[in-house]
């Protein structure tokens, strides 16, 4: 019990022996056990077999703790021996027995992994700014920017999607496009009641660029939502899709989670955001890096989590599926004068039959084997293959494809999804060269290319346990 391990505990392991205490009534079992071995690097010689003991113990009862309202007796038993409980009213904290639907900013009082010293942490300069802390890290000026674009040649040729009759080849833009890029309409548009019925298995559609809608576990999980025709603060001006969204946002199933990346306007669009908030209101949970609240409210959202690297949280009533926010090498900017002002981040989705990782939008670094470490193997990843030249720009902020491929290994994924390529021409690459080069890299690893797949604009994969993809 916590009384007997007060005695024998220096203050630093009687705090982890009462974290790990509060992981079991919110989260999985593993984790607790994991607190508990941290608070032995922190016992005093005594009191190591009582720890033991304690672990042991713990790894019997969970589940029955768990079963049988664990949530109110341990919040007795550790009141009663002087601890401390969160509450809302605590900053950065969410009350265990937080309702469903009920809308909260605050962060959960599960486990925070920046208390572990090994991991990278979130950093800021000395006007509050968000940087990147790898050395990896190098963005060119906007000088080196200019001249690399400017004389750089653009290799993408996409052919232009209007459909007017200019001959490619023989054939009509559009019809090249519809061949080389189809577009398929989801299988939830006709039989949304069959989305979210998954099992144990995972279910991805990939919607286009980073819009992935993933069901496992109970949950229907929504990333990066972009439903625009244009990357841009304007509808006039900016980057415009070459292939359209897979769906809009009335052809949705449920969704229970958003998670958003960052706030470059291809992964954060004003007017999906209205839209999902439109539909769903305060039933949909939004996961979104620190800094970025403030701007969500103003949007009309109310059910927001934000969330530091390696802050986590869940949906309420699904207590088994834990949303991490994980590092990414990438940064984020809106308007002139809001550079790296909120953070950016992946996101690992972890359940109890399966493991999703998110990179969002990222430059590789050494970050990726952190993630793997902790929370992998993930059964998929949804990856970014697009977007890579001229590398001398794109190299920090954007992986080429042998540098995704490499992610997809340092994370320990079974299954890699490839997304941020085929809808918007951001850069200069040839529009269909990143799924080749990412074949290539897998080949060259030694590892079967189906394991990296892409998909077709609205094309669903499920991802049965234990199979391999067919």
């Amino acid at each position: 019990s916590s009384s007997e391990l007060q005695c024998a505990l220096c203050p630093d392991g009687l705090r982890a022996v009462r974290r790990a205490e509060l992981s079991w009534t919110g989260l999985r079992g593993e984790v607790a056990l994991r607190q508990l071995s941290a608070a032995l690097t922190s016992a005093r010689p005594a009191s190591l077999p009582l720890l033991r003991t304690a672990h042991q113990h713990r790894s019997e009862v969970g589940s029955k703790v768990m079963a049988e309202g664990g949530v109110v007796e341990e919040k007795k038993t550790l009141m009663a021996e002087g601890g401390t409980w969160p509450t809302p009213s605590d900053p950065g904290e969410t009350s265990p027995t937080e309702e469903p639907g009920k809308s909260s900013p605050r962060r959960s009082f599960r486990l925070n992994y920046r208390h572990e010293e090994e991991v990278t942490h979130s950093r800021r300069d000395s006007s509050g700014r968000f940087v990147n802390p790898w050395p990896t890290w190098q963005f060119p000026s906007y000088a080196t920017v200019m001249r690399l674009f400017l004389m750089e040649k653009n290799h993408s040729n996409v052919p232009s999607s209007k459909e007017v009759n200019i001959p490619v080849s023989g054939r009509c833009c559009r019809q090249v496009l519809d061949k080389e890029l189809p577009e398929l309409e989801p299988y939830f548009v006709q039989n949304p009641e069959q989305c979210g019925r998954v099992g144990s298995s995972l279910r991805v559609t990939w919607l286009g660029h980073a819009t992935v809608l993933l069901e496992m576990d109970g949950l229907v999980v929504l990333t990066d939502p972009m439903f625009s025709q244009r990357a841009s603060p304007v509808p006039f001006a900016g980057p415009k899709r070459y292939r359209g969204p897979a769906c809009t946002v009335a052809q949705l199933p449920r969704v229970d989670a958003v998670v958003i990346s960052h706030t470059h306007y291809d992964h954060l669009d004003s007017s999906s955001v209205a839209a999902l908030n439109s539909r769903f209101g305060a039933e949909l949970r939004w996961f979104v890096p620190l800094g970025l609240l403030d701007w969500m409210r103003k949007t009309g959202c109310e059910n927001v989590i934000e969330l530091d690297w390696w802050e986590e949280n869940c949906v309420p009533g699904h207590d088994d599926v834990t949303f991490v926010c994980t590092p990414a090498q990438h940064w984020c900017k809106r308007t002139p004068l809001d550079d790296n002002r909120t953070l950016w981040g992946s996101w690992s989705v972890l359940g109890p039959n399966s493991r999703f990782f998110f990179a969002g939008d990222t430059g590789y670094c050494s970050v990726f084997e952190e993630i793997g470490k902790r929370f992998g193997p993930f059964d998929l990843a949804a990856i970014p293959i697009g977007a890579y030249l001229p590398r001398g720009i794109m190299k920090s902020q954007h992986v080429d494809p042998e540098e995704a491929v490499q992610i997809h290994i340092d994370v320990q994924a079974k299954h890699s999804l490839a997304i941020h390529w085929g809808t918007f021409a951001l850069a200069y690459e040839y529009y269909l060269e990143p799924p080749v080069r990412v074949r290539d890299a897998m080949v060259a690893h030694g590892l079967n290319p189906s394991q990296f797949f892409t998909l077709n604009h609205g094309e669903s994969r499920l991802l049965a346990q234990e199979e391999d993809v067919q």
